[in-house]
């Protein structure tokens, strides 16, 4: 069986529900049609998402294996989820398949102060664990913007970056190890917990950022920091992205390395007041903030290097913020931008990676592609590593500009590829990447991904589909 026979299975395979019903505690197998429709897709707009026949609410290690054994017996193909914050249709439902909900395997199992690590299970919410550490002195750096609700197990699958990934680096810099059923219905244990460690294959690192094609994580051992200082804040307005550009090009040249480096163009920036009333529209076109977590005088003085930066590409006005309050409204408004947008239509979301000394004409060529193909394109960037975030945003019901709207998504993929870039900087692949990750790769690393998928899930029950395709 391969992963094309998966996806086109018809008729769903009914009997898989009852043989769960057979093999698990009473309530975790749910099959309300509206239920299973409404865990059925993540929030990627325009993604297709097929006909689960069941969803099983799991609350362990042994339960994902019988999940996963019964449907090998059945044929039947498995797709696990987490919150379903994803933005790519990783966790949509395949025609037939059961859906493997993990949001309840959400305990906190070990914190080591003396290690700097903690294990957890797949549910834990990322915002959850950052504040249970915080009490012991701790951090947990990756913060995707979607930190309140996204899970652990989630932000794996995806390789989940965030706000401060510039500085500190994205999820898989953070797994030491991690439990995974896998294809086969074994449960193995991948990596360590000791600082350092080279024997066999970095398997840890194959598994984060699969998103769920290789494997089903149950439990994963994370990588903790010291608690950072709340650091100094600088910000810039400008009238244009080129200008914007060039000030993150002149701060990669400075050597300046902050915790964090957003960009915030105007259309979020109206939209967000428009919600919030926060009156940023009014004073920038775009808005760039960093932040400063070093200790003592260093902070200060690289805030006060990056407004110089800000002011020789063209900045309309440059400074520090003057509170910690103040500093924080911005950094809000940054992760307001996305659902303050979704009030105006439905949004697709672009994630491209690009090189920092490209952003600036990046920024330029999605500029030109939204006047190009007629719609509104905003902004928001981790631009400190070149990780851009354009919002194809159209109206209710306007059938004509979503066409546009995946026209102007693919020219997007391509100038980033052009520009010497990459498709996905940390929403993954899922399904809206595909045909831009099989221009990415060319023909030979395709074969040798889906030679690790076949070794990894020869049933082809995992996902299926997602990522890079059926053969």
């Amino acid at each position: 069986m391969t992963g094309r026979d998966i996806v086109s299975t018809t008729p769903p395979a009914v009997g898989v529900a009852e043989a769960l019903r057979r093999r698990l505690p009473a309530g975790r197998v749910v099959t309300d049609p509206d239920i299973v429709a409404g865990l059925s897709r993540d929030q990627a707009v325009w993604a297709p998402a097929g006909r689960a026949v069941a969803v099983v609410r799991a609350k362990s290690t042994d339960e994902v294996q019988t999940v996963v054994g019964a449907c090998l017996e059945q044929e039947v193909p498995l797709v696990a989820r987490g919150a379903g914050t994803g933005l790519s249709g990783g966790a949509n439902a395949v025609e037939g398949s059961v859906i493997l909900a993990l949001d309840g395997m959400d305990r906190v199992l070990e914190v080591d102060e003396l290690e700097r690590l903690a294990v957890v299970q797949p549910g834990v919410v990322n915002d959850d664990l950052r504040a249970h550490v915080a009490a012991v002195g701790l951090w947990y750096p990756p913060d995707p913007a979607s930190s309140p609700w996204s899970t652990i197990g989630g932000n794996v699958a995806t390789n989940a970056g965030g706000v401060c990934c510039v500085k500190y680096g994205v999820t898989r810099d953070y797994v030491l190890a991690m439990e995974v059923v896998t294809g086969t219905g074994e449960v193995v244990r991948l990596g360590r917990r000791t600082s350092k460690g080279v024997a066999g294959y970095d398997l840890v690192s194959l598994m984060v950022g699969a998103e769920g094609t290789l494997g089903v994580i149950t439990e994963i051992t994370v990588r903790l920091r010291r608690l950072p200082p709340v650091g100094v804040t600088a910000v810039g307005y400008f009238d244009d992205v080129g200008q914007a550009g060039d000030a993150v090009r002149a701060t990669a040249a400075a050597g300046l390395r902050p915790a964090a480096l957003e960009l915030v163009d105007r259309h979020c920036l109206r939209a967000v007041d428009a919600w919030k009333n926060m009156g940023l529209s009014a004073e920038a076109d775009i808005v760039l903030l960093a932040r400063f977590d070093d200790d003592g005088r260093a902070a200060e003085e690289d805030a006060r290097k990056m407004v110089d930066c800000f002011r020789a590409a063209g900045s309309t006005w440059a400074g520090r913020s003057e509170t910690k309050e103040e500093a924080e409204m911005l950094f809000a408004a940054r992760r307001l931008a996305f659902p303050a947008l979704e009030r105006l239509g439905p949004v697709l979301t672009e994630d491209v990676c690009v090189p920092i000394g490209a952003v600036a004409e990046m920024l330029s060529r999605i500029d030109r592609t939204a006047e190009r193909h007629r719609i509104t394109i905003a902004n928001i960037a981790h631009v400190g590593d070149g990780n851009l975030h354009p919002l194809l945003v159209t109206e209710h019901g306007d059938a004509a500009a979503q066409v546009r709207a995946r026209a102007a998504f693919e020219d997007i993929i391509l100038d980033a590829l052009e520009l010497g870039g990459t498709v996905t900087g940390e929403h993954g692949v899922g399904l809206l990447k595909r045909p831009g990750l099989t221009r990415e790769l060319g023909p030979a690393v395709l074969q040798m991904h889906r030679a690790v998928k076949h070794a990894l899930d020869p049933a082809g029950i995992l996902n299926p589909g997602k990522v890079f395709g059926p053969a």
